[in-house]
């Protein structure tokens, strides 16, 4: 069934004449339009223990993307008449492509990364494979799920799971987040792939020796292999090997403070520091480094501090302290937490950042394009003193201490203000159009005509001044 699905996105395309052939330019824009929507679609993969929950013919056509309203009508019937516990396994990243690179469809099912899956689709009543969901309608699934289940959702693990007891008559909404190569860094697609069809395959082994009915739900965050889809566009339209998809560079892991759980995470794609306007770039030394020193890190459910410590910074010893702290405000009714400061402790000295614009929901981390303490990248730390020798620069800031739940951020409260540069210069626009719209309307209303006119009979008309 996997291999079917896979193949549902398989299409051939056959390489178009030159670009003035017109006959061909309909074909060249829709088929690049296919190609870059194609960045905006995982797969979803149901199944479950009670029998005729999805027609048999439910699995959609090839090129078919199914919408948000499209997906409610085929979980509605599973929700309301099938079991009333569902696991929803949500991997970060997952592609259609996975399955054929992956999954064993060309008779090598013994190197298949998903034979816990396939196993578990050949043997439910129930199954359904969508190769192409809508981002959209999986990035709100879990809050379509627990408002039809009415349950909220429980964030478990294996060892968890086995400590539960399940009810059929009570409904429960379980979220079991899979890795992929993104927060793994060090480990193949295919071993990270192996390793959560192995845990999916525990957890269908748990229920099942428990006698539990269960709905399941498979799918991703977001696209794994958006730059294969994207090199269509760039290097034309003609056939590829599997093999030759264009070479991703990984991107490096967060920094992770753990106690006896991850507790902080912190990533930026450039972390850069300047002492006396001399820059050292230090994304290398703390991101995916083997010996990075969190000495005097810590953790509680109401204040955080991350300590990274380099040292030969400068000639010295140098550590950068997160301080953030977590607070309940009666007005929102709920937890926000703020960045207080961050401090650079060097030779007994300490400078000191206000970085109190740094905030969000607690359940959510924050994200930034720049946080720096140079006017022209934003001015999100500020320095206490005028006179300080430092100054910091974060590129893609993205930092959360509280409510973490694995080595995965949280979804992102990012700092992008409403009024973005192509709103400013479309209101700037319109804002001239109808300034010259109403002088224009003002000046014809403003035009005056003769009361007199000149009478070749009587005597003529002396006019001193036309007003």
């Amino acid at each position: 069934m996997m291999a079917a699905a896979a193949a549902q996105l398989r299409v051939g395309t056959r390489r178009v004449p030159a670009l003035w052939s017109m006959r061909w330019l309909p074909l060249l824009l829709t088929v690049t339009a296919a190609a870059v929507a194609a960045e905006q679609q995982v797969p979803l993969v149901l199944w479950s223990s009670d029998r005729d929950l999805w027609a048999p013919g439910a699995d959609t056509h090839e090129g078919h993307i199914t919408s948000d309203m499209q997906l409610s009508t085929y979980l509605d019937p599973a929700l309301e008449l099938g079991p009333r516990n569902v696991l929803l396994f949500l991997q970060d990243q997952l592609s259609i492509e996975d399955f054929t690179a992956y999954g064993g469809v060309f008779g090598n099912k013994q190197d298949s990364a998903f034979s816990n899956l396939e196993n578990a689709l050949t043997l439910a009543p129930s199954s359904l494979v969508l190769p192409a969901v809508d981002w959209y309608a999986v990035s709100t699934l879990t809050t379509y799920l627990q408002e039809k289940l009415g349950a909220s959702p429980l964030h478990v693990d294996l060892a968890t799971l086995r400590e539960l007891k399940l009810n059929a008559s009570l409904p429960a909404l379980l979220l079991i987040r899979l890795p992929y190569t993104a927060s793994t860094g060090l480990m193949a697609p295919r071993e990270v792939l192996t390793g959560n069809d192995e845990a999916i395959g525990q957890v269908l082994s748990t229920l099942q020796s428990e006698d539990v009915p269960y709905t399941a739900a498979l799918t991703a965050v977001r696209p794994s292999r958006v730059a294969r889809d994207a090199a269509i566009v760039s290097g034309g339209l003609g056939r590829q090997l599997l093999g030759q998809g264009a070479q991703v560079d990984v991107p490096h892991p967060p920094v992770s403070y753990n106690d006896t759980a991850p507790r902080i995470l912190f990533w930026a794609q450039n972390f850069s520091v300047a002492y006396k306007d001399q820059w050292v770039d230090l994304t290398a030394l703390t991101f995916g480094a083997q010996q990075l020193n969190l000495t005097g890190s810590f953790w509680n459910v109401t204040d955080a501090r991350l300590s990274l410590t380099y040292d030969q910074l400068f000639g010295t010893m140098v550590t950068f302290k997160f301080l953030l702290s977590n607070r309940f405000y009666p007005v929102s009714a709920r937890y926000w937490f703020t960045m207080e400061r961050l401090e650079i402790h060097s030779n007994g000295s300490v400078a000191s950042f206000n970085a109190s614009q740094v905030t969000g929901p607690s359940i959510y981390s924050f994200h930034c394009r720049y946080v720096s303490s140079l006017g022209t990248s934003g001015d999100l730390l500020v320095p206490h003193s005028k006179s300080s020798a430092w100054q910091l620069m974060l590129q893609d800031f993205q930092i959360q201490a509280f409510n973490v739940t694995g080595e995965q951020f949280s979804y992102a409260s990012d700092c992008a203000g409403f009024f973005s540069p192509g709103i400013w210069m479309g209101l700037l626009t319109s804002l001239s159009m109808l300034l010259i719209f109403t002088y224009g309307l003002h000046m014809i209303l403003s035009l005056k005509t003769m009361d007199r006119f000149d009478d070749h009979k009587g005597p003529a008309i002396s006019l001193t001044q036309i007003v």
